[in-house]
């Protein structure tokens, strides 16, 4: 299987990483104008366990070091496996609520606040797990991140119009604070089913980046049966829909979904696989730069500060330095 060989290929990963979970929004903005976010998730779940195969017997496949895919799903415990799948649960009931915030309150808000509350309790959850890099720079880093989160929040409070508006926005934030708090606790869950210390040789029945990305793209996949039926039942806004309107859906609509869910899987996949070089902390760490990558595409092509003050675009910029400032100090700390 491919097996990253050093920290600068790592970084490299965690960059594509940050890129790819800070990207698959679009899609769903993308599919927004015709298709309710919970249809759209479908095709984005399908979009993951498809790559998440189509990896397994790729990058997962190859080479002479470590172990195969299929041998690796083979030989699991039970322990390790249901450490994966529950990753994959965890992480569904909290995407389904962030994909509800971004509906209501805007890419650009939902985002930053989401997974900028995953990125500071993740970050303290996986090091302290399995700890590696400088704890001090780790820690300065994640603190510039989350001023800036502060700041992005108020800034979209500059923007709200009217109190339907604010009522929204204050949903949307309250919902992506939720899913922050529950998407801080998934990656813990599926690293530590994997070997990352010995990648080469993994330890019999733990799993290698490619099998525990299969078993978590399942979790995800049997749980969205569950989770996204009732939010389909009882959404968060507008009224309710059926799976007859879903197979109603084009051909173009259902790939948009699809194509978020394989864009946000090479994201994962790149953070597992980077995970063995740069350690769990580091690598969840710098993949929540996503935040930064969101509120770019939120300002800059959804125009979602369209016509902000003065002193909103201020707080803008402060914000997108020290998110800057913030990441560079992670990739540092691992050095």
């Amino acid at each position: 299987m491919f097996i990253v060989g050093n920290y600068l290929l790592a970084v490299i990963l965690c960059v594509v990483t940050m890129i790819c979970w800070g990207s698959w929004g679009n899609t769903q903005k993308l599919a927004a104008k015709t298709w309710r976010y919970e249809l759209f998730y479908w095709d984005y779940v399908i979009g993951i366990v498809l790559l998440s195969l189509i990896l397994g017997f790729t990058l997962g496949s190859i080479g002479e070091e470590g172990r195969s895919f299929v041998d690796d799903i083979r030989q699991v415990n039970s322990r390790n496996f249901w450490s994966a799948f529950t990753g994959g649960v965890i992480f569904n009931a909290s995407n389904i609520l962030l994909s509800a915030s971004i509906s209501l309150a805007g890419m650009s808000v939902a985002f930053p606040v989401g997974v900028g509350l995953a990125l500071v309790l993740g970050v303290f959850i996986n090091y302290f797990g399995a700890p590696k890099g400088d704890p001090v720079i780790l820690f300065l880093g994640v603190f510039l991140v989350v001023t800036a989160i502060i700041l992005n929040g108020i800034a979209s409070g500059k923007m709200s119009k009217g109190t339907e508006e604010q009522q929204t926005r204050k949903k949307g934030i309250i919902i992506a604070i939720i899913a922050g708090f529950l998407m801080s606790f998934f990656y813990r869950f599926v690293a530590a089913a994997m070997d990352l210390t010995n990648l080469e040789n993994p330890t019999e029945g733990m799993l290698t980046p490619y099998g525990a990305f299969f078993i978590f793209a399942m979790g995800i996949l049997i749980s969205n049966f569950v989770f996204n039926t009732v939010v389909m039942k009882k959404p968060f806004v507008g009224e309710p829909v059926n799976y007859v309107r879903y197979f109603k859906g084009n051909l173009k609509t259902h790939l948009v979904g699809v194509l978020g869910g394989v864009v946000w899987g090479i994201g994962t996949a790149s953070s597992y696989i980077a995970a063995g070089k740069a350690g769990a902390a580091i690598s969840y760490g710098l993949g929540q730069g996503a935040t930064l990558v969101a509120a770019l595409w939120g300002v800059f092509i959804w125009k979602e500060f369209k016509n902000a003050s003065k002193s909103t675009n201020r707080l803008l910029v402060w914000m997108f330095l020290l998110f800057i400032l913030g990441i560079v100090s992670i990739i540092y700390a691992g050095q």
